[in-house]
C-alpha cells in the first residue's frame, strides 16, 4: 500500500461517493413533507435491509458471523452508531429546515475537529501548520458566533459527530468491512428507530405511506442511497492513496455549500460569508501541510529502500 498508485476508477468511485454524499439535501428537501425524525426512522431500517440484501447476494454471510466473535469489536460498533445517528438525525432536521448551507459548515469542520480529536483521544502531536489551521478555525467560530448569525451549532454538532464517527471506526480497524459495519450498526440504531417511529406515529401522525406509492419508494430508497455511497468508498480506498482520499472528501461541502447559496438561495450575511472565508483559509492550510506531510513521508521511504 505504501507504493500505491493513482487509479482512474479509483478516482472516479471517490468522486461519485462524495457527490453522491453532496447531494443528500436535495434528497432530503425531497421528502420534506415527512417529520424529520420519521425519516430517520425509516433511514435506519431501510439501510439495515438493503445491507441484508447485498450480503445474501454475495453471499458474505460467514465473513459477516465472524465479527460477532469479538465482543470489543461488537461494542465498538455500537458507539459508532450511536454518533452516526445523532449525525443523521442533526443533518436531516437541518436539511428540512433549511439550513444546508450551516450544514455544509459542519462538513467543512470536520477535518480541523477530526486533528483536535486525534490531540485530545489518540494524544497525537501537531504540526506546527497544524496549530495554525486550528487557531483560525476557531476565530471562524467566534466570527460566526459573535457576528449576528449565532453559535453554529448545526455546524459543530455534524462536525463533532462525524468526527469521532470516524474515530471509533478507525479504532476498530480494517477487520469490518464498510457493509457489514453498517449493518451491525443498523441492527443497533433499529430499536431507537422503532421507538422513534412510534412516538412520531402517536404524536404527530406518520405520513410516509401517505403521498402515494412512488413517495412511498422514494422513502424506501433511503437505505441504498446510504449504502451505495459507503461501498463506493471502500472502493475508492482501496484504489487510490488517502491522501487523495483526503483532498477529495472536500467536495461533499462544496457540492451542498453551493446547493444552498446558488440553488435554495439561503442567506449569506457578511459575517456568515466571513466565516466561511476563515474556514477555507485554515482548511487550504491543513491540505498545504498534508501534502508537505506525505511527500516527506514518501522521500524517507524511498530513502530507506536504497
Amino acid at each position: 500500500m505504501t507504493n500505491q498508485r493513482m487509479s482512474g476508477s479509483g478516482i472516479a468511485y471517490a468522486f461519485g461517493a462524495y457527490a453522491l454524499w453532496g447531494l443528500f439535501p436535495l434528497y432530503f428537501l425531497s421528502i420534506r413533507d415527512t417529520n424529520p425524525f420519521e425519516i430517520v426512522s425509516y433511514r435506519i431500517i431501510f439501510s439495515l435491509l438493503f445491507c441484508a440484501l447485498v450480503i445474501a447476494a454475495i453471499r458474505k454471510w460467514g465473513r459477516f458471523a465472524e465479527i460477532f466473535r469479538s465482543k470489543r469489536t461488537i461494542v465498538m460498533l455500537g458507539l459508532a452508531s450511536a454518533v452516526i445517528y445523532l449525525n443523521w438525525q442533526i443533518f436531516v432536521a437541518a436539511v428540512v429546515a433549511g439550513h444546508v448551507v450551516e450544514s455544509s459548515l459542519g462538513y467543512f469542520m470536520n477535518p480541523i475537529l477530526t486533528v483536535i480529536l486525534g490531540v485530545v483521544v489518540l494524544r497525537e502531536r501537531l504540526r506546527p501548520l497544524q496549530w495554525v489551521a486550528v487557531s483560525i478555525s476557531f476565530i471562524a467560530v467566534l466570527v460566526l458566533t459573535f457576528g449576528g448569525s449565532g453559535v453554529p451549532w448545526v455546524s459543530l454538532g455534524l462536525a463533532i459527530t462525524f468526527g469521532l464517527y470516524g474515530l471509533i471506526k478507525k479504532r476498530v480497524g480494517r477487520n469490518v468491512d464498510p457493509l457489514s459495519g453498517l449493518m451491525i450498526e443498523s441492527m443497533w440504531m433499529t430499536p431507537i428507530a422503532v421507538a422513534q417511529w412510534l412516538v412520531v406515529s402517536s404524536m404527530v401522525g406518520v405520513t410516509a405511506f401517505t403521498h402515494g406509492v412512488p413517495y412511498a419508494l422514494w422513502i424506501m430508497a433511503a437505505g441504498p442511497i446510504t449504502a451505495i455511497p459507503l461501498m463506493m468508498f471502500a472502493a475508492a480506498t482501496r484504489r487510490i492513496p488517502l491522501t487523495a482520499i483526503g483532498l477529495i472528501q472536500y467536495s461533499t461541502p462544496i457540492f451542498s455549500f453551493v446547493f444552498g447559496v446558488f440553488v435554495l438561495k439561503e442567506p449569506m450575511p457578511q459575517a456568515r460569508w466571513a466565516g466561511f472565508f476563515i474556514v477555507w483559509i485554515s482548511l487550504v492550510i491543513l491540505v498545504v501541510d498534508m501534502l508537505r506531510h506525505a511527500k516527506r513521508s514518501r522521500t524517507a521511504r524511498a530513502a530507506e529502500l536504497i
